[in-house]
């Protein structure tokens, strides 16, 4: 009892820290209000791009290997939804390989903090909002064209299986930029896991042997979207592995934390 306790008060103390943390973050990010307007703005086409590009394929083919317009639609605003955690929250991933690189990741050895929760507090990527803010738009819009019926239950399913696939995706992404430890140069290697990342976006049945075995089993990006996706487009017609998706999620996020107490063991600094 004295352990849950103990784990509960720490569990407290860190949850008070990050937003202590992240609110004087977003206050001086605010100072620079065009940066965020300006790069808000880019997000938010971007996405639409991606949208757009749905929508001009299907005004020339009616469905994609069985898969309409509007299911494509819900499939992609699962996406969004789900990738948005790794936008705001984990986005300082993305400079490991600079901190790493010129030494001055040696400072987050220096405070009596869990390493790992200290650098990715440090922080918060504001316009990450609006692609979570588009994801919800999209995924209404979806289940309105769609029909779909939302209940306390399966509203409590979506929350979990986005969750799932928000440590899918990050925790894929980490393990990648966590690679810095022991690859000098690791930019190709993060930049192949985004580019792997997008294929997400389609229905994993639309690709054939190979690649239906790469997206499932060894860099499981289909846990990100389409496994998941399917318990409400087409619940009578689904399998075990559409329900995995947060023990995925918890699988690979546990091997993230592993791959990087292994490299900060490892990291030594520059030497100068």
């Amino acid at each position: 009892m004295q352990h849950l306790k103990t784990a509960f008060d720490e569990f407290r103390h860190y949850t008070r820290l990050y937003f202590l943390i992240e609110g004087q973050y977003i206050k001086a990010r605010m100072n620079y209000r065009a940066d965020f307007i300006i790069s808000g703005i880019g997000m938010l086409f971007t996405s639409i791009t991606s949208v757009m590009i749905f929508w001009v394929l299907f005004n020339s083919i009616h469905d994609l290997a069985g898969w309409r317009f509007d299911e494509l639609l819900f499939i992609y605003a699962f996406y969004a939804l789900a990738i948005s955690p790794l936008q705001i929250v984990f986005d300082h991933i993305l400079r490991l390989r600079m901190h790493v690189g010129n030494g001055t990741f040696i400072k987050y050895y220096l405070r009596p903090l869990n390493m790992m929760f200290y650098y990715m507090s440090e922080v918060f990527d504001i316009k990450g909002l609006v692609q979570l803010a588009l994801g919800m738009v999209a995924l209404i819009v979806a289940s309105i064209r769609l029909g779909l019926e939302w209940t306390p239950a399966t509203l409590l399913l979506l929350a979990a299986t986005i969750l799932g696939a928000s440590l899918v995706v990050s925790s894929i992404v980490m393990i990648a930029s966590f690679s810095t430890f022991w690859i000098m140069e690791s930019f190709p290697v993060l930049a192949l896991v985004f580019k792997l990342r997008e294929f997400s976006q389609y229905p994993t049945t639309i690709f054939d042997g190979f690649f239906r075995v790469l997206f499932t089993y060894i860099i499981p990006t289909g846990f990100i979207a389409f496994y998941p996706a399917q318990l409400f487009l087409r619940p009578g017609d689904v399998a075990a592995i559409n329900y995995v998706a947060p023990l995925v999620g918890i699988a690979f996020f546990a091997l993230a934390v592993f791959v990087w107490s292994r490299g900060v063991r490892r990291y030594t600094g520059t030497g100068s």
